[in-house]
């Protein structure tokens, strides 16, 4: 490794001022490096010496003032009281806490920025309606930024304003008169916070301005991003001889004005004019070749378990390492893969990561019902969880006793009388809150419970229990908030603990100066390592491509300055560049699939360095190994006997029809076409609270016919966007489907349990989103057939061992409509609706029409289409599927690699279908090939006939089963 950043400074501060450092003051951004810092500086001297002062940047300002720092939900409380009072003056009605909880946090966060900043409170928030003001109000700024300003107010409309712009200028209005009664209350409490005392600090207002005086020199180590207030006051120390700033730069990225990693340097050098103690950059990204270790893993969890395995290649105890989480999510993934190490993690372990987040969770939910709601019952599923979470400590004898008695009586819901649970450390988990004030104190001892248990084992698990801790302290902060406002009802209580708890988190330290070193990126300031591995190296994680939440637009922030998505790239451009100037050994690893959480691409810092650099990328993709389970003797049903008089007598004699369901069946698994059709075995009956959405096809088929039945029969075509009108009627129409459904008299979404409003919620976005589509897509439609089960089936001949007979096939058509393209087209389709995972696409139309079909959906819906155009003698039907999950990038039209299914490519490959059919239907009646099933067919997880397709004995008799 190149000598650490660290190292230089410790050697510079020798050099400067000897022996006796009793006077200087060193800061940082974070506590990390001072302890590199002191070690460093031992190593340098080799003998021991009056040490320096170590501060962060926030308690090195905390000098200037004497108040307390107001924690953050005491200025959560603050601010609720007082905006409250505003909406009180205006008129308004009060906001209930967790109304405001959220907006609170924005508000909070835009008046940090803006006092971290010095952006004048009453310039930002003024009410520019008329935009010729701005050149008379804003002299001060630029052409460019009075630009930023007008775009922003121009986007309101001159003519009146939407509702949401009022609000926004109402809020808006109020800002400035919020932020000054802020302030006041935290001087009246004798608090402050630090964006107040960066501010204060800056503009002489500070209670001790002088205080560095009480220093020799101040060395700033490893700043980067500076904002307003420390530009300023940085150059004023300088200026006045007490500050001296160290910058961990290189003249790859400072000299280069396109490289963004320097921007933040460049800044504090050439604009505001600071100077680097370290004089010359160094050279040495441009000129190292060191070998950079590239693994594209088979998705984000895999990166931590493809990393033990280099892990325990490449560790050396003599080298420094350190695992650098771009996605700090993987921590937990992280720690659960790591090799027999002993880690130091400063990237708080987050409670809702942790078991105990589980239990608290369950508590509050459970409370939210019979304590707020005053239910006497609870879901069966809650009792699981509380008896087989390990925090719980339910005895095992216990606990198969309440699992017996729920699975006997078949309880989905358990009455909370009955749940006497006394082996549990947490006998009074479903007892019920009686009052209001005692949500708090009753969570509180439920963690003072967990506490004493932790603490009676063998060895104290240290992050469960700081944890615990940290959770209480929080509880705590809450309460002292809770008692100074009107009482809270229980369920307000409980969203805003949630709300509170959830940022907790807990470090986990151990040696930082050995061992494997555990952290986030920006925790890594001034830090150099040996070995490097680098987590989460995704472009749209490096960098973020979202800024936090604010009410502070993009072009006004342009305007004051304020920090913008570029200034985040940059910082973390340079966060990642400056790991490269000194490690040797460097690994990185990125999440290479595809998907609504990731676009599969390592970050664009790693390809510009790929490019730009001669570092040697080393590309390997994570080879993940099949693993192949040991065969097993199939099961295979011969067509003799008892199997083929069953078979010829239903299918032939007695005519029972075949659907394009039984036929996709027989593709995918003869044996299970032989199990449901012939056989008639049943599927088991079972208690699951899944089933429930397997009605959910349903209701979206039976609320579509309600929509579009008045259209049915009517001559001429119809506007689409008639069918504007019905999107508002498509909420209330689920509720009574559903009820249907339930043979219960649904009015309102109150009548539906939760599983119920989950299915609700999905049928209502695929039913909007089926109809938009018709709006967005054609002019206008005729409705020709809709749901009918009844009228469509078909003698089709077949050849059965040498003579002709004639099997009934049958469709059930869900909609046969003819509509007028936007280019005057009028097409005649089939529709067929689906809410799974079924695509229009195909790959090759061979493998649509063979065993194990490539797309099922596709088969069916030629199965319909040949149906409906023999029994009605219409033609030139194109197959439609309205797949919701794809349908707005897909399109509805099937189409594979010769194109969409349409025209005479289609009627080809309907000729094509019909002969396909013909010979699958003759090779079910065919008595040389037996049922069995087909062993690369795709089966579910809840497949009820997977018990025959493994581990069963060869059958080659039949009388059994039948």
């Amino acid at each position: 490794m190149n000598t650490p950043f660290l190292r230089l400074v410790a050697a510079d501060i020798k050099n400067r001022f000897g022996n006796d450092l009793t006077e200087i003051a060193v800061v940082f951004n974070n506590k990390r490096p001072i302890t590199y810092l002191k070690k460093h500086l031992a190593d340098v001297y080799g003998q021991a010496i009056w040490s320096p002062q170590f501060f962060t940047i926030q308690e090195f300002f905390s000098l200037s003032t004497s108040a307390n720092e107001a924690s953050s939900l005491s200025q959560f409380f603050y601010l609720y009281q007082l905006h409250n009072e505003l909406l009180q003056k205006e008129g308004h009605e009060l906001e209930t806490l967790e109304e405001f909880y959220p907006i609170a946090e924005i508000i909070l966060s835009d008046f940090s920025q803006l006092d971290y900043d010095l952006v004048n409170i009453e310039h930002i928030y003024m009410e520019l309606y008329d935009t010729s003001k701005i050149d008379l109000e804003f002299q001060h700024l630029t052409v460019e930024q009075q630009q930023f300003i007008r775009q922003f107010w121009q986007s309101f409309s001159i003519a009146g304003h939407t509702g949401v712009q009022q609000r926004f200028l109402k809020l808006w209005k109020r800002l400035p008169i919020l932020y000054k009664a802020f302030k006041e209350k935290l001087q009246q409490e004798k608090q402050s916070n630090y964006p107040s005392i960066y501010r204060d600090l800056a503009e002489g207002r500070a209670e001790r301005p002088h205080f560095i005086q009480n220093f020799k020199q101040v060395l700033f180590v490893g700043f980067n991003a500076l904002n307003n207030a420390e530009a300023y006051l940085f150059k004023q120390w300088q200026e006045m001889g007490k500050a001296l700033f160290y910058f961990d730069t290189d003249a790859y990225y400072l000299e280069d004005r396109q490289q963004e990693a320097g921007l933040f340097i460049r800044r504090n050098i050439y604009q505001t004019g600071l100077i680097n103690a370290l004089e010359a950059s160094p050279n040495i990204l441009a000129k190292k070749t060191t070998e950079v270790h590239l693994y594209a893993a088979n998705g984000k969890v895999s990166q931590a378990k493809l990393l033990h395995d280099i892990l325990e290649n490449t560790e050396s105890a003599d080298k420094t390492s350190a695992i650098l989480l771009a996605d700090e999510s993987l921590l937990v993934p992280l720690l659960q893969s790591l090799p027999d190490v002993v880690p130091n993690i400063t990237t708080g372990y987050p409670l809702i990561q942790s078991p105990i987040f589980g239990i608290l969770d369950l508590w509050m939910d459970v409370h939210k019902d019979i304590s707020h709601l005053k239910k006497d019952k609870i879901p069966f599923q809650s009792v699981e969880t509380f008896i087989n979470h390990p925090l719980t400590k339910v005895s095992k004898k216990e606990k198969q006793q309440l699992q017996q008695y729920m699975a006997d009586k078949q309880l989905y819901e358990v009455a909370i009388d009955d749940l006497t649970i006394k082996s549990s450390i947490l006998p009074n988990f479903f007892k019920p809150i009686a009052k209001v004030e005692e949500v708090i104190p009753s969570l509180t001892d439920l963690i003072d419970r967990l506490l004493s248990s932790i603490a009676e084992q063998d060895r104290i698990r240290q992050i469960e229990s700081n944890l615990l801790v940290e959770t209480k302290k929080t509880l705590y902060q809450l309460k002292l908030g809770f008692d100074k406002i009107e009482p809270l009802s229980i369920s307000f209580q409980i969203g805003l603990i949630k709300k509170a708890i959830a940022p907790v988190n807990s470090a986990i330290e151990g040696n930082p100066l050995k061992g494997l070193q555990i952290m986030g990126l920006l925790e890594s300031r001034c830090l150099n390592f040996d070995n490097i591995y680098i987590l989460g190296a995704n472009e749209g994680i490096l960098p973020k491509t979202s800024n936090s939440p604010t009410f502070l637009p993009h072009a006004l922030r342009r305007a004051y300055g304020l920090p913008i998505l570029e200034n985040q790239d940059a910082l973390s451009a340079y966060l990642f560049y400056r790991h490269f100037q000194y490690s040797e050994d460097i690994h990185v690893f990125y999440n290479s699939i595809v998907d609504e959480n990731s676009t599969g691409e390592e970050s664009r810092f790693i390809k510009q360095l790929e490019f730009e650099s001669k570092f040697n990328f080393i590309k390997k993709t994570q080879q993940q190994a099949i693993f192949f389970p040991p065969s097993s003797t199939e099961i295979t049903i011969e067509k003799k006997g008892k199997v083929w008089d069953t078979m010829y007598h239903t299918f032939i004699e007695r005519g029972r029809r075949i659907s394009a369901t039984a036929l996709t069946t027989y593709l995918q698994s003869p044996l299970q076409f032989f199990l449901k059709h012939v056989a008639e075995i049943k599927e088991p009956p079972s208690i699951s609270q899944e089933f429930e959405m397997n009605k959910l096809g349903t209701v979206i088929h039976e609320v579509m016919e309600k929509i579009l039945l008045p259209f049915k029969n009517i001559n001429e075509f119809i506007p689409t966007e008639r069918l504007k009108e019905n999107l508002l009627d498509v909420d209330a129409l689920i509720v009574r489907e559903i009820g249907h459904q339930y043979m219960s008299d649904f009015k309102s979404l109150d009548d539906l349990n939760s599983l119920q409003r989950i299915m609700h919620k999905i049928a209502s976005e695929y039913v909007k989103m089926y109809l938009q589509y018709d709006i967005e897509n054609y002019k206008a439609f005729r409705i020709i057939e809709l749901e009918n089960d009844t009228d469509y089936t078909l003698d089709f001949p077949i050849n059965v061992n040498g003579k002709i007979e004639t099997v009934n096939l049958y469709g059930i058509i869900d909609r046969v409509d003819e509509v007028l393209t936007h280019d005057n087209q009028i097409k005649t389709r089939i529709v067929d609706y689906k809410t799974g995972g079924d695509r229009i696409i195909f790959k090759e139309i061979d493998k649509v029409f063979s065993a194990n079909t490539e797309n099922k959906a596709l088969v069916q819906t030629l199965f319909y289409s040949y149906v409906f155009e023999q029994v009605t003698g219409r033609t030139n039907l194109e197959p439609h599927l309205y797949v919701a999950r794809r349908m707005r990038e897909d399109g509805t039209l099937f189409s594979g690699k010769s194109g969409l299914m349409e025209g005479a490519y289609l009627m080809e490959q309907k000729k094509n279908f019909v002969a396909f059919l013909k010979e699958i239907l003759e090779e079910i009646f065919d008595v040389e090939v037996p049922f069995r099933h087909n062993p690369d067919a795709h089966i579910y997880e809840n497949d009820p006939y997977t018990l025959f397709y493994r581990n069963t004995p060869t059958q080659q008799t039949d009388e059994n089963l039948l």
